[in-house]
């Protein structure tokens, strides 16, 4: 099963006007991503959902954050392997049996998420922001390198790793960086439901945040 939300036509995204001085800069945009899966790494075990939430563009210096969350991706897949784990379903409510019927083929849905992901960004290059990035990046690279015939349209290191980045911008140490522990500047009022669009949106207003977050001294790590 795939969705796809685009609530308006091409350009799909807001282009940042340019400022002069500026004209060999690449723009990016930011899409938030979340995946669920049935065990820890891609190949032995499977990617069972994911989503894509436009997140924001930035050229230069100047970031622009989406007035909604409603430019989205969102595909169940079938499962690749017989493997998995009880834990990891639990976690996420998914039924493999299920979806060995009704989810999409990892080749149709890749292809349309990287179809959808060249057609958001526009000519920009899209940056790929997780929360952390390592687990969600191995599974989506992994997915796309082995289904699709272009490879990742975040080729090899288009990616922003949010948990690294308040890590730096509070002056925290990367354990002290957790989701849990945000600072009350980046929270959202979204409640993480471990359904990847859900999740991938609460992410996307996280990262917002973070960028346009200033902290005082009161705010940093003691």
């Amino acid at each position: 099963m795939m969705t796809l939300r685009t609530p308006f036509q091409a350009p799909t995204v807001p282009r940042i006007s340019e400022k002069p001085g500026n004209s060999n800069t690449v723009d990016e945009i930011y899409l938030s991503v979340d995946i669920e899966t049935d065990g820890p790494i891609p190949g032995e075990y499977s990617m069972l959902s994911f989503a894509l939430v436009y997140a924001g563009r930035r050229a230069g210096a100047n970031f622009e954050r989406p007035c909604s969350y409603d430019v989205s991706f969102y595909s169940e897949l079938q499962p690749i392997s017989t493997r998995y784990e009880e834990e990891a379903l639990k976690i996420n409510g998914l039924d493999r049996e299920k979806l060995a019927r009704q989810g999409a083929s990892p080749q149709d849905a890749m292809e349309a998420a990287a179809v959808w992901i060249r057609e958001t960004a526009a000519g920009a290059q899209p940056i790929l922001v997780a929360y952390p990035l390592s687990f969600d990046w191995s599974f989506l690279h992994w997915y796309f390198v082995n289904f699709t015939t272009g490879g990742s349209p975040f080729r090899h290191s288009g990616c922003f790793d949010l948990k690294t980045a308040v890590a730096v911008k509070a002056g925290r140490t990367i354990t002290e960086a957790s989701r849990s522990k945000l600072p009350e500047r980046l929270r959202t009022a979204r409640h993480h439901s471990h359904h990847a669009l859900d999740d991938a949106i609460e992410q996307a207003e996280i990262f917002a945040n973070l960028i346009e977050w200033e902290p005082s001294r009161s705010e940093e790590a003691p």
